[in-house]
């Protein structure tokens, strides 16, 4: 693979060390002095990316971007583009006396319509470019027009909110704590050497404070270092700074924690290598398993073209990074086994907004209440995928390529993986009992393709599959690890907390308590069965009574169906005892015995926000309180939590736009799902949390005339690669 230029390759280290050096792991490389001159001017100095200049790639890539050339209307901008729309934004008349800084810069999609009559070979829709800058304190929203090289429109946000965090930013409220000699003072007081400080930037949510009205404002918090990679265990509780993130100056210290431990660092280590046998607090090694692995002696089969056009058995989509959703998949089509026809399942699917609330009210904890996409964005936390670990082998990589505060690209190496995966699983099978006097025994494996990404967002790590299967079946799965954020107590064992007390969560290690906190992942699906004119029936599961005398059975169930016609109609909390079907369905197309065609939602295991719905963080994360939701489609309309999510107040959501009750009857609609979980800490989250998994599966229901896999074929032994073990010189 060509690589990419040395500028480029700068530009890329220096963006990819910020993150993970700003936003988790940021170096304190201060004295213990109050003397702001003894603290070095460069803050992030110069170097290579391991990630990116070593890390052995076991699957295929495309070629470097800086090289692509752009074959479909949904590829995202070229490295190319990204440097030409920096340079119009930066030369733009309204921002020669204050130069912006660019927030978000993205492909603005061409409309719908021209992206769906667009076929291989047609000349493309005009490029733009979808920019939010920051100057002067104003939000910016601007289209940028590549073929004219102009600013095609421009507006000065007036609602409540701002963009996504930048790299820049949150370096420099990291490193605002080291000017406060209060700060200085209690690290010492501390006992805790500046050079083991690390920092971490934490967004301050609102919650109608007066500073933070008329400011950006950010949250900064300490953990100590020593005798760990894993700092996240030994927070420096009670110590918390408000940044002014435009004047780059402390506006509040808050030190409440003296009193409490640091938590020791024994036990806390979890990188391979580091862990020691009979290292305190760990036991022996479980006996390791023998090596696993899907061979693939003639290749995967699934193709891409032209860089983002998947094509797997029967289904065909386009696949692209995203700086704020992470990962996009549009244009989901699945060929008809009986017709041969490419049939459209989906526009556009992606994670709109994850709402992540902690449960503590104290003054360091209340304001922890992450939209982790608004405020951060999933593609820029996201990281470099681990070969063999993270994606098995003849797994394909894709790159991310993302703008920088000043405009300038950088890429994002690895970013997402394509592979097929098979674990033993059923298609479908069915074996006849002797009693019949038929011997059959009939079953499929199943083979699946996945496209992958992980996000690093802080402490948290999340791994977003999009998983597709031959019987036109998608799984959308999240699955969640990385480190519990912990408070830290004056407490080694439950025994020793006092009735008094009150514990926001369980103690999980010595002077450790995981706090209880929630996780909502909402989606936006863009369903288009058939076409773009979709329905959306509720299917309710009701139970009849027998009239008496007239059968054995006194009760059963019926399915009647309830269309929605306004957006009311389709605002929804799953009940156990209450339940529903939820289809989209195309009225206009129907199956050879009159059913409407569709797909059907099918809820994974659940969890609903309990919070006040006037609690600040709930107000601006009002559409968790339904699972499901329904909307007329309107291009405007992405974002769950808002387009500028930062500080929102909740004007702006997928709860007040539902609030207009448009009609959604036989439309273009949009399907908005919310998977969700409560997390109650326990000591094996500790210190790194085993994977948990959420889902929930779109399923095809009257969209086909039969089984669409009925014609699979089953797995012989010819079939099948043989390894041999070669021995060892």
């Amino acid at each position: 693979m060509e690589g990419p230029s040395p500028g480029l390759r700068f530009s890329l280290s220096i963006v990819f060390f910020s993150f993970v050096l700003i936003f988790v792991f940021l170096p304190s490389w201060y004295p213990p002095l109050d003397d702001p001159k003894q603290r070095p001017k460069q803050f992030f100095p110069p170097r290579k990316s391991p990630i990116l200049e070593e890390l052995p790639r076991t699957g295929k890539t495309k070629n470097c971007p800086s090289s692509e050339t752009v074959h479909h209307p949904l590829d995202p901008l070229t490295t190319d583009e990204i440097i030409r729309v920096g340079s119009i934004v930066r030369s733009y008349p309204p921002f020669e006396s204050s130069p912006p800084s660019i927030h978000s810069l993205t492909l603005h999609e061409p409309e719908k319509a021209e992206v769906v009559a667009w076929r291989k070979g047609d000349p493309l829709p005009p490029r733009r470019a979808f920019v939010l800058a920051l100057s002067n304190g104003r939000t910016h929203e601007l289209v940028v027009d590549l073929g004219s090289g102009r600013v095609a429109a421009h507006s000065v946000a007036s609602g409540s909110g701002y963009p996504p965090l930048t790299m820049d930013e949150l370096a420099a409220a990291c490193e605002a704590p080291y000017t406060s000699a209060e700060f200085n003072e209690s690290i010492r007081a501390r006992g805790v050497a500046m050079s083991d400080v690390r920092c971490v930037p934490l967004s301050a949510g609102w919650y109608g404070r007066a500073v933070e009205e008329t400011r950006r404002v950010i949250k900064v918090q300490c953990f100590d270092l020593e005798g760990t990679s894993n700092f996240y265990m030994r927070p420096l509780e009670g110590i918390t700074i408000t940044v002014d993130l435009d004047k780059r100056e402390i506006l509040e210290f808050v030190d409440s924690g003296r009193g409490i431990p640091v938590p020791k660092s024994a036990g806390t280590e979890y990188r391979y290598g580091s862990i020691e046998k009979g290292e305190e607090g760990r036991g022996t090694a479980a006996p390791p398993l023998k090596p696993i692995s899907m061979e693939q002696p003639d290749g995967p089969s699934f193709v891409v073209e032209n860089g983002h056009v998947v094509k797997w058995a029967n289904w065909e989509f386009h696949l692209r990074a995203d700086h704020r959703a992470g990962m996009v998949i549009s244009r989901a089509r699945v060929r008809d086994p009986d017709t041969g026809e490419l049939r459209s399942v989906m526009y556009k699917g992606f994670a709109s907004e994850l709402f992540v609330p902690y449960m503590d009210p104290d003054e360091g904890w209340y304001f922890k209440t992450y939209m982790d996409a608004g405020e951060y964005g999933m593609g820029v936390t996201a990281m470099s995928l681990v070969p063999l670990n993270d994606c098995p082998r003849n797994a394909y990589y894709m790159d991310g390529i993302f703008a920088a505060s000043d405009g300038t690209p950088y890429v994002e190496s690895n970013m997402i993986c394509l592979f097929e995966r098979y674990a033993g699983d059923v298609s479908w099978r069915h074996s006849e009992t002797p009693i019949s006097g038929l011997e059959i025994r009939e079953s499929r494996p199943k083979v699946t393709l996945v496209a992958r990404m992980a996000s690093s967002v802080g402490n948290y790590d999340y791994i977003f599959d999009w998983e597709f299967q031959t019987d036109g079946l998608i799984r959308i799965k999240v699955s969640l690890s990385g480190m519990l954020m912990v408070k830290g107590a004056p407490f080694e064992n439950t025994k020793d907390v006092p009735e008094e007390y009150e514990m926001t969560g369980p103690l999980v290690s010595e002077n450790v308590i995981g706090i209880v906190h929630d996780h909502y992942m909402t989606f936006h699906l863009d369903m288009d069965i058939d076409g773009s004119n979709n329905s959306f029936v509720d299917v309710h599961i009701e139970k009849e009574k027998t009239p008496p005398g007239s059968s054995p059975r006194k009760s059963y169930l019926k399915a009647k169906r309830r269309v929605a016609r306004t957006e009311g109609d389709a605002r929804i909390k799953l009940k156990l005892y209450d339940p529903s079907e939820f289809h989209v369905i195309n009225p206009s197309r129907l199956s050879r015995v009159g059913n409407p065609s569709g797909y059907k939602v099918v809820p994974g295991g659940n969890g609903a926000s309990l919070l006040d719905h006037d609690d600040p963080p709930q107000l601006r994360n009002a559409y968790t309180n339904n699972q499901i939701w329904v909307t007329p489609y309107n291009r405007s309309e992405q974002w769950a939590g808002g387009l500028l999510a930062y500080q929102s107040k909740g004007d702006d959501t997928l709860a007040t736009w539902s609030e207009r009750n448009r009609p959604i009857e036989d439309r273009d609609i949009v399907l908005w799902y919310t998977l969700g979980t409560h997390h109650v800490p326990c000591q094996e989250d500790f210190p790194v949390m085993p994977t948990v998994i959420l889902s929930f599966d779109l399923k095809p229901v009257n969209f086909f005339d039969s089984n669409p896999i009925l014609r699979a074929a089953p797995n012989f032994e010819k079939d099948l690669p043989v390894c041999k073990m070669t021995a060892s010189s």
